[in-house]
């Protein structure tokens, strides 16, 4: 392969990711998912290719189709174990972010959401949304009609409602509110951690470290959040001899949601991400899994970080 057909893949690789990353909830899978469109771009005949970007729109998005639809990403989402990976602000992987529809797309929130999509909903969602492709351009891409394309988009926005979450979060607002939750949390009454929270606030966590296996935990509502919080962030001998050290910890923004994240070194050990609607919180997803993290960590380790809100817990 010459080295323009190269260049001409890597300057469409990001989106590419982007679009997989929407499409699959997981970063590992849409970096899979493009390396594959690449070897599929490498052995092409691209004398037969009249707009590249469209060929490989269309590629990446039915491979991504083919792993949705597979029986272990079935299993591994029926058994109640799979959360949206997480990606730290900055990552390209995000991709496009100038209209709400973008960022909201990319919020675990909405990644959560389309589970109850088919993937042809999904892809419909995603490629419409996110990528502003017209209904001719998705029917061409997916291999239905422009009319099924419509339908399909209905239905998705049908059951994807985010209910005011605020997906316009800087760098600035997040570190107000994860400190707010940081110093309610830390201060030992859960009653203070609960007037920050929405009352029909709920929380999930991966439950990693807790012995659980890969059993999710859901919190019902805010009592069961401050309870979970404070305890998670009351430092012990233990939980330090647990993770090697003391952790600093941080105000972040996370797939455009303020949130916590807790390092030790250039290790990222996990992160609390906080969903906003009327200036509270009223989401909570907690996620420390290592492979879950692994593309955040490598992201942590490129950028510059502001200072910790706490530097040795």
């Amino acid at each position: 392969m010459d080295s323009a057909t190269v260049a001409h893949f890597e300057a469409s690789r990001h989106r590419l990711a982007s679009l997989a990353y929407r499409l699959l909830g997981s970063a590992a899978d849409a970096e899979d998912t493009v390396q594959d469109a690449f070897l599929r771009w490498q052995a092409t005949d691209r004398g037969y290719v009249r707009v590249p970007e469209a060929w490989l729109t269309k590629v990446v998005t039915n491979l991504a189709l083919d792993r949705l639809r597979s029986a272990q990403a079935r299993r591994e989402r029926a058994v109640g174990a799979w959360m949206p990976e997480p990606l730290l602000d900055g990552d390209p992987m995000l991709g496009p972010a100038d209209t709400i529809e973008q960022r909201e797309s990319v919020t675990l929130a909405v990644l959560t959401l389309m589970e109850r999509l088919s993937p042809v909903e999904r892809a419909v969602y995603v490629l419409r949304e996110a990528f502003s492709y017209s209904h001719a351009e998705i029917a061409d891409i997916l291999g239905i009609t422009e009319s099924a394309s419509q339908q399909h988009a209905h239905r998705a926005r049908r059951r994807i409602t985010v209910d005011g979450n605020n997906s316009d979060v800087d760098c600035a607002s997040a570190h107000r509110i994860v400190e707010a939750f940081v110093a309610a949390a830390s201060s030992g009454r859960t009653e203070r951690l609960v007037t920050l929270l929405t009352d029909d606030a709920t929380g999930i966590s991966d439950s990693a470290g807790l012995g659980l296996g890969a059993r999710l935990i859901h919190y019902a509502n805010p009592e069961q959040i401050a309870r979970a919080v404070r305890i998670g962030l009351e430092p012990s001998p233990a939980k330090r001899n647990l993770v090697g050290g003391s952790p600093s910890i941080h105000a972040v923004v996370v797939n455009g949601c303020p949130a916590m994240l807790v390092a030790l070194d250039a290790r990222v050990l996990g992160v609390t991400i906080l969903e906003i609607r009327d200036n509270k919180i009223a989401g909570v997803r907690g996620i420390a899994t290592p492979h879950r993290l692994a593309r955040l960590t490598e992201e942590w380790r490129r950028q510059e970080h502001a200072a910790p809100l706490i530097a040795s817990w």
